[in-house]
């Protein structure tokens, strides 16, 4: 998966509570295998009119927030089933980064393992950010993952922390497969152990 370091651009602000993962992505999407092409189904029931049309109103068809690469939204967000497309997405889209009070934690171990990253925070700080978003192109926010901050366009910093081994897993860009070829010589070891021990099983 990609590398997550550092991130500045410009973020969506979407305050609900309480968002589901049936409306971040609806199941008649879910047939696909595929992790691309799921951005334009993104919040479908939200973003879309009955006949196809996008809804004006809807932040992300608003011309400031099309090229939104982080969301500061309400607690609570990805609750309900543990469906990774929507963690496919909100990728497609192109956002890299959900900022909230609260986030599920299937949610997050889905967007950890996707390369997304999920910063909570007090609802004080989130709120700052949700102004900050309100802005659009005026209100980018800088994150770095390593010093793990977020500069504010204010000038003002705002610390987070995430657990040490999902930060070390974004920063080098690895995801379960990267991580198991990294034991391949270990594993190529105990298969050669194995082969001589109990030549029957490869028989």
């Amino acid at each position: 998966m990609e590398k997550f370091t550092r991130l500045t651009g410009i973020a969506a602000p979407f305050p609900m509570i309480n968002v589901d993962t049936d409306q971040i992505i609806p199941k008649q999407f879910l047939k696909t295998i595929k992790r691309t092409g799921l951005g334009r189904s993104l919040f479908f029931d939200l973003r879309y009119n009955d006949d196809g049309t996008e809804k004006p109103e809807f932040v992300l068809n608003r011309p400031g927030w099309r090229e939104a690469k982080i969301l500061v939204t309400g607690e609570n967000f990805g609750c309900g089933s543990s469906r990774e497309h929507a963690i496919w997405a909100l990728l497609d889209f192109g956002f890299r980064c959900v900022i909230a009070s609260e986030v599920a934690d299937i949610f997050a171990t889905n967007a950890a393992k996707n390369g997304i990253l999920i910063i909570k925070l007090p609802q004080g700080e989130v709120d700052k950010l949700m102004a900050d978003a309100e802005l659009g192109e005026n209100g980018r926010l800088a994150i770095d993952l390593e010093a793990g901050e977020i500069s504010r366009p204010d000038g003002e910093t705002i610390t987070f922390e995430i657990d040490s081994f999902v930060k070390h897993c974004l920063l080098n860009g690895l995801d379960d497969i990267a991580l198991t070829l990294a034991k391949a010589d270990a594993i190529e070891c105990f298969e050669d152990q194995q082969k001589a021990s109990q030549p029957w099983l490869y028989a």
